[in-house]
């Protein structure tokens, strides 16, 4: 499994025009689920998009979670986090999991989340979807639960 967690000040989650969601300081979660994923691989980006310590303190360190800050989530599966481009100029996707698994492990995901964070909006699984971000800082944070990063 992989997340690119950025962290933001807004995120608007537009669908066919029309906002679908939006959230203030927080994180946008992209997600996406390989076809070896299991449970432990689920938990494991759980436990560390909960766990990070991206948002500053009162020494301008970073050193609080997003739960320290009761900040926002916005989570958006993304198959394409595992596009491989190694060869040639167009990605091959054979590592992201199907739709049925990624849908469901997707959506545990997002359950797990809803159970530590009072605010969690989400994107539609499969839908073309626009999304408008401030990132603050910049800092985005790359999770996978492979642990190749």
């Amino acid at each position: 499994m992989r997340a690119i967690i950025q962290r933001v000040n807004s995120s608007k989650l537009y669908i066919d025009g029309e906002i679908y969601s939006q959230i203030k300081k927080g994180y946008l979660v992209l997600l996406a689920v390989s076809e070896d994923d299991e449970k432990k691989d689920l938990d494991y980006i759980v436990k560390k998009t909960l766990g990070l310590r991206i948002f500053e303190d009162e020494n301008e360190k970073m050193n609080l979670s997003i739960k320290d800050v009761e900040g926002e989530i916005m989570i958006v599966s993304q198959f394409t986090l595992y596009g491989d481009a190694r060869k040639g100029n167009r990605p091959n996707f054979m590592k992201s999991a199907k739709h049925e698994k990624a849908e469901l492990m997707y959506n545990e995901f997002i359950e797990l989340i809803k159970n530590e964070i009072e605010i969690v909006e989400t994107g539609k699984f499969g839908a073309n979807m626009d999304i408008e971000l401030i990132n603050n800082g910049p800092v985005t944070i790359q999770l996978d639960s492979s642990k190749i990063y």
